[in-house]
């Protein structure tokens, strides 16, 4: 009676394991040794559009290469030793752990961190740190014209670009469409290499006698006429002014600001587990 009880339990148990059992319903393509590659890995390789013959090659290719992949890794695993092999596991899970608390910090950081950085502050930082803001290329502020000698109001255009009031920059926009090329916002400090590179009347050569502070140069070249003022100028090794440098104070603020609400998110999310019993350092 015994061994009828427990022959019976054990087909109860085979019947429960079989019963449980999941069901792999994927469809295979490929196989290297016991490892599989299934349609839902490629399904999504091709692109719409892409014609029969194109869509056959890529799958292909990809198959070829996940089984060359798949072949180096199962002989890695056949002939390298365990104690590398262990190495690399260790590896594998401290990158897989680095990735999740990267994202996981990264969301936190977002949610929390305030990236507005008022004109004091950065006035502050500038000031403190000045030496660390000396320029290695020239800076100007100017506007220019590029314009057709030939247009039926060019005297009135450079008197209005001379002038430069505020009706002046109004029509000056207004026409801005019949211009070869232009910029009018005179009130920033951009690179003088840029302006080298976008006006062609401008070179390595003669830079430093146009672009000089308050000089206004009427330039002619083969498709028309070059108006520029210059309003400003600065050299290498002089400090470069805070509007030109705040994004740069900007993003070091804000970088400093996440490494330290990191180190606080950090002591506070132990201090926490600790407190509720799900961080413990056994004695």
């Amino acid at each position: 009676m015994r061994f009828k009880s427990l022959s019976i339990l054990a087909l109860l148990l085979a019947t429960s394991c079989q019963f449980f059992k999941e069901v792999d319903d994927r469809v295979p393509v490929a196989r290297v040794n016991e490892t599989y590659l299934y349609y839902d890995d490629i399904k999504d390789l091709v692109s719409e559009g892409t014609s029969k013959e194109d869509s056959t090659l890529v799958v292909q290719n990809y198959i070829n290469q996940w089984a060359t992949q798949q072949l180096l890794v199962d002989g890695a695993k056949l002939n390298l030793s365990e104690a590398t092999q262990n190495n690399f596991n260790r590896l594998i899970n401290q990158y897989k752990n680095d990735l999740y608390t990267k994202a996981y910090m990264e969301a936190l950081v977002a949610r929390e961190i305030d990236s507005v950085i008022s004109k004091e502050e950065a006035e502050t930082y500038y000031n403190i740190n000045k030496e660390a803001f000396k320029l290695n290329e020239e800076l100007v502020k100017f506007r220019y014209i590029h314009i057709d000698e030939n247009m039926n109001n060019y005297k009135s255009v450079v008197e209005r670009f001379k002038r430069f009031n505020h009706k002046d920059k109004q029509v000056l926009d207004s026409l801005s469409i019949q211009f070869r090329s232009y910029s009018l916002n005179d009130s920033i400090w951009i690179k003088v290499n840029q302006v080298v590179k976008k006006i062609s009347a401008i070179n390595a050569e003669n830079k430093d006698q146009l672009l000089k502070k308050s000089n206004f140069v009427q330039l002619k070249d083969s498709l028309g006429v070059y108006l520029m003022q210059v309003n400003d100028v600065l050299l290498p090794k002089e400090t470069a002014p805070l509007e030109y440098v705040k994004p740069t104070i900007d993003q070091i603020v804000i970088n400093k600001r996440k490494l330290e609400l990191i180190r606080k998110l950090e002591k506070d999310i132990t201090k926490d587990a600790i407190t509720n019993k799900k961080f413990e350092i056994y004695k």
